[in-house]
């Protein structure tokens, strides 16, 4: 038999299953990147946009953004993965997997 801690375990587990993790990067009306992740990036894009307290502190200092990338995982660890790794990649980089090239990459 399983314990109350193993059974919300394997719920959230199965949750997660069913459930598509997104990681974005904003290009800022001063040309600065913004990299996160959301379970919904419909709701995220509009949080942000509405500024609220919701949105992310730096994407409030800004007057305008537009969505120039975003992908699509299985699981929020993998988002948050690759949330990580692409914020310690180089700018040039970043750009390059914007573009699609490549070859950059």
């Amino acid at each position: 038999m399983r314990s109350f801690g193993e059974k919300s375990n394997i719920l959230s587990e199965l949750k997660e299953l069913n459930m598509s993790y997104f990681v974005y990067i904003l290009r800022t009306s001063s040309n600065t990147l913004y990299i996160g992740q959301t379970n919904n990036l419909e709701k995220r894009i509009e949080e942000h946009k509405e500024k609220s307290s919701k949105s992310a502190k730096y994407i409030r200092y800004f007057s305008s953004f537009q969505l120039v990338y975003s992908e699509k995982h299985a699981s929020r660890k993998q988002a948050m993965r690759r949330e990580a790794q692409l914020k310690r990649s180089s700018r040039a980089k970043k750009d390059a997997l914007i573009r699609g090239d490549t070859i950059l990459l």
